[in-house]
């Protein structure tokens, strides 16, 4: 089970998913005070509901700062100070010359208790975070997250584009490669997959836990698919042109895997090549549970924006605009074709 006490990246997860975070607040129900478009919660209330002291409230405050005001912590001063007295001195319980006043939104409510670690009522939230935002997403997916690269919008452009461009690379390999007729295709895919994220398809398989029929490239990300389609048009060309340099000679395995090599450490691939292990490793992480050690220093936390795109309003249901626009589909492929 995941640590939320420990990783930075984890809290940011749950806060960063609009959905998990207004099922939380419905289900815990807290009393709070509504002003200026949010609930929020002082000090005392937040320590009465973990069961803490409110100088435990300020040491996590002294050490998370930056972490609890990015998710919505507030020293409430001056005229919107003395606002929400007038409208709460009942419940605030504060003095009347109180200067500034620290308040807690619900995300920064929920950051701190996944920071605690001597409340019990922290420790069993944080056990219900977990679960409702395993809930939360596979709600969201129809019960599954394998394929939910395919929600992004952008992912049948994507997928559409690198299907065209694996063709110029399986034509190079079949004129101008030697090797064995059919694994040789499997081999150098593998060399593109390990130059793009470190793994080859038998590796990511096991990460994803995917079945042998599943085809590795359905589950990938739209950005990942963009930086493989130049990776197999790059890798297609040099094959061809070395091909014809050397008089028609075939390569061997050795020289492809040279040519793919040296792409990657194109300066030109840098950007694409890190932009596309940071959105791997950090959506895998968060949206299917699954862990790529090799590229683990690329991880972050998902923006609020990525959980939109792939189980908010701007996601798709795939499987639906498949069948509403076959035809289409089939015409822009062979449009692409000619």
């Amino acid at each position: 089970m995941k640590d939320l006490t420990i990783s930075n990246i984890e809290r940011q997860n749950v806060l960063n998913n609009r959905f998990a975070v207004k099922k939380l607040q419905e289900r815990l129900d807290i009393e709070s005070m509504f002003f200026d478009g949010e609930y929020w919660l002082t000090k005392k209330m937040v320590a009465d509901f973990y069961g803490v002291d409110t100088s435990t409230i300020d040491r996590y405050l002294s050490a998370n700062g930056d972490e609890l005001k990015h998710n919505g912590y507030v020293l409430c001063k001056g005229k919107v100070l003395k606002e929400f007295k007038l409208q709460f001195a009942h419940l605030i319980n504060e003095a009347s010359k109180t200067t500034q006043l620290g308040l807690f939104n619900f995300r920064s409510f929920l950051n701190i208790g996944m920071l605690l670690t001597e409340s019990e009522r922290a420790k069993a939230l944080r056990s219900a975070i977990l679960d409702i935002v395993i809930a939360t997403i596979n709600e969201k997916t129809g019960g599954g997250t394998k394929f939910i690269n395919r929600r992004d919008v952008n992912y049948l452009p994507a997928a559409l584009t690198e299907e065209n461009y694996r063709k110029v690379l399986t034509s190079a390999i079949n004129q101008c490669v030697d090797g064995h007729k059919t694994y040789k295709y499997s081999q150098i895919t593998d060399y593109i997959y390990t130059a793009v994220f470190k793994e080859n398809a038998k590796e990511y398989r096991k990460v994803l836990s995917l079945d042998t029929k599943d085809n590795v490239r359905h589950t990938l990300y739209a950005e990942v698919l963009l930086v493989i389609s130049s990776f197999e048009n790059g890798v297609g060309a040099a094959i061809q042109k070395e091909f014809k340099d050397n008089g028609g000679v075939k390569l061997s395995m050795y020289d492809v895997e040279r040519i793919v090599n040296e792409l990657s450490e194109h300066p030109m691939q840098k950007p694409y090549l890190n932009d596309a292990r940071t959105k791997m490793a950090s959506r895998d992480f968060s949206f299917r549970d699954a862990y790529h050690g090799n590229i683990a220093e690329y991880l972050r936390a998902v923006t609020p924006e990525e959980y939109e795109r792939f189980i908010g309003d701007k996601s798709i249901d795939f499987d639906n605009i498949l069948a509403e626009n076959k035809d289409v589909l089939k015409r822009l492929k062979q449009a692409d074709n000619e």
